[in-house]
């Protein structure tokens, strides 16, 4: 009569398992981390934790591990990137034209718009009943991906860059749009 194997054993054995590149996490073969890779190329990061970006495009609808604490942090880097290029553009400039720069930047609208262009509404999960095109679900996930880049690279100046990367070209795209 074989003795059954060790719980070590079994324990070692799923780990492997798990681990292997035939795992679904962990290969890029599904359409949504093909999606995720082709985001990572359009914004000009590539994430050193690609949960982070899973995550912040997972909206509160589809998962209850989505990505609302990162656009907390999305939002202030946003917020802070816009606030730095007002002064910088204009170091006398008056608080109030300071505050109102911010807060147009990261409003809402202009960053669905910047997530529309990037492509979110193909990307981030969402429940059957919520539409992933509305502008709070593009905004909230573009939002939580500033905060993703500014988790994985420790950094708010990293997500500011990529903050201004985005609205800049979406600025352009409809300026060019518009012509």
């Amino acid at each position: 009569m074989a003795t059954p194997p060790s719980p070590i054993l079994l324990c070692l054995l799923l780990l492997l398992l798990v681990a292997s590149p035939s795992h679904p996490r962990a290969s890029a073969s599904s359409p949504f981390e093909a999606a995720l890779a082709k985001l990572q190329a359009r914004i000009g990061y590539t994430f050193r934790a690609p949960d982070l970006l899973r995550r912040a495009m997972t909206h509160a609808s589809y998962s209850r591990e989505n990505g609302r604490a990162l656009a907390v942090l999305g939002l202030a880097a946003a917020q802070s990137a816009a606030a730095l290029g007002a002064l910088a553009a204009d170091n006398d400039a008056a608080s109030s034209a300071v505050s109102r720069r911010a807060s147009e930047v990261a409003s809402e609208a202009a960053c669905a718009a910047a997530g529309v262009h990037v492509g979110i509404p193909a990307i981030v999960r969402v429940a059957s009943r919520t539409s992933a095109s509305a502008a709070p679900v593009v905004c909230g996930a573009l939002r939580a991906l500033i905060g993703a880049v500014a988790v994985d690279a420790n950094s708010t100046d990293a997500a500011g860059e990529v903050f201004w990367r985005l609205h800049v070209l979406t600025v352009e795209s409809a300026a060019t749009a518009a012509i």
